[in-house]
């Protein structure tokens, strides 16, 4: 049998197609990036390398007025004996109901500041005053000892007792008559119970007597002392609660300047102060400064540089108010003779900048024209 016609060659697996090829970024394109770079490049060069122009100060710093000077930090505070602004502080606790001054206004020494709600207080004393006054009614009432009404009617009982024993005396006596002259006309029983009616009676009459002896001497003697002693302990409390009543009302020590009011009205206010809430400390009610034209100023001394400083009678001083080129001859006060660590100008308890300082107390006279405040911080040249 002859072999069939032979068949071309068709493969198994075709050979796939081959994937286009990627566009080639032409050469000029990678000039222009290569270009923008280096231009990017030198503009940010040229922008960083260029010189600032420095800022102007915001104030003309203080310069030295003396060829040689210690320079230290003040606070200018209160020109008081302390040194110090008069911290009111209420001796009661409460809200605060009402208030009667206002930041900056002169108040003059017993001139109310505020008040604290006194409704239990106000009850509470009430309440004293009524006791005492009882106490009172009853020792006026055993010092007029003996009534009258009371003398008339013991006096009264004594007659009728009197009375009684007459009457009975009387039958007594005709019992014992008629006993004698018959001893059969009255009985044994008869005979013995008027003669007991006559002794009751007569011992009835001895009661009124003594009963109205007692009546006539008024109150004992020891009830009204008792009585008074009572009395004089009940006044004494309702004085000591008039005493803390008044308390409620806060009133100004001395006459001033009302330099803070950190209570509003609805507020709760103790013997501590006023909380605050930013800065979480508790605060004074009220501070009050002097109304005098003096201020003083509190210069701390780094204790490096006390070797240098002047004796207290020769020390001259100049301060020099920041933000204003303004300056003010101080007069020397005191020396607080004390090195402290210098924690008034931060209030850190773990101040480490110039740890510990001296307290320099000079005063000034003030410029109505040019306002300050007590608690502003100024720079002070102490002339060597």
């Amino acid at each position: 049998m002859a072999d069939p016609s032979p068949t071309p060659d068709v493969p198994v697996n075709p050979p796939e197609a081959p994937l286009p090829a990627k566009p080639a970024l032409p050469g000029r394109m990678l000039m222009l990036v290569a270009l923008a770079g280096v231009i990017f490049a030198v503009i940010i060069a040229i922008i960083l390398n260029r010189p600032v122009k420095p800022q102007p100060p915001a104030f003309q710093p203080s310069a030295n007025p003396y060829p040689h000077a210690i320079f230290a930090n003040g606070i200018i505070e209160s020109d008081q004996t302390s040194g110090e602004n008069l911290n009111v502080f209420p001796e009661v606790s409460g809200p605060v109901i009402a208030t009667y001054v206002t930041e900056g206004q002169t108040v003059h020494a017993g001139q109310p500041l505020f008040a604290i709600d006194n409704s239990v207080q106000l009850a509470t004393t009430r309440q004293e005053g009524l006791q005492a006054k009882a106490a009172l009614a009853l020792l006026n009432e055993l010092k007029a000892e003996p009534r009258r009404e009371t003398l008339a009617v013991v006096a009264s009982q004594l007659g009728q007792a009197q009375a009684t024993l007459q009457t009975l005396a009387r039958t007594r006596d005709k019992v014992i008559r008629s006993a004698s002259l018959d001893p059969r006309s009255v009985s044994k029983e008869a005979l013995d119970s008027a003669i007991d009616a006559a002794s009751a009676a007569q011992a009835g009459v001895v009661v009124a007597q003594r009963q109205l002896s007692l009546t006539r001497a008024g109150a004992w003697i020891y009830d009204v002392q008792n009585q008074a002693a009572q009395y004089d302990a009940l006044s004494h409390t309702y004085a000591a609660g008039q005493a803390l009543l008044g308390k409620y009302l806060v009133k100004a020590p001395s006459d001033g300047v009302v330099m803070a009011l950190n209570i509003p009205k609805g507020g709760y206010v103790s013997s501590l102060g006023a909380f605050d809430s930013y800065t979480e400390m508790n605060l004074p009610a009220v501070v009050l400064g002097p109304n005098a034209g003096t201020l003083a100023v509190r210069v701390y001394v780094d204790e490096i540089l006390l070797a240098g400083l002047p004796h207290g009678a020769t020390i001259q001083a100049q301060m020099s108010i920041r933000g204003a080129n303004r300056q003010f001859a101080l007069q020397f006060v005191r020396i607080q003779p004390y090195v402290t660590p210098k924690i008034e100008l931060s209030n850190e308890r773990q101040e480490q900048v110039d740890l510990r300082v001296l307290p320099v107390i000079f005063h000034f006279r003030t410029d109505p024209a040019f306002k300050l405040y007590p608690g502003e911080e100024v720079d002070v040249y102490i002339r060597q």
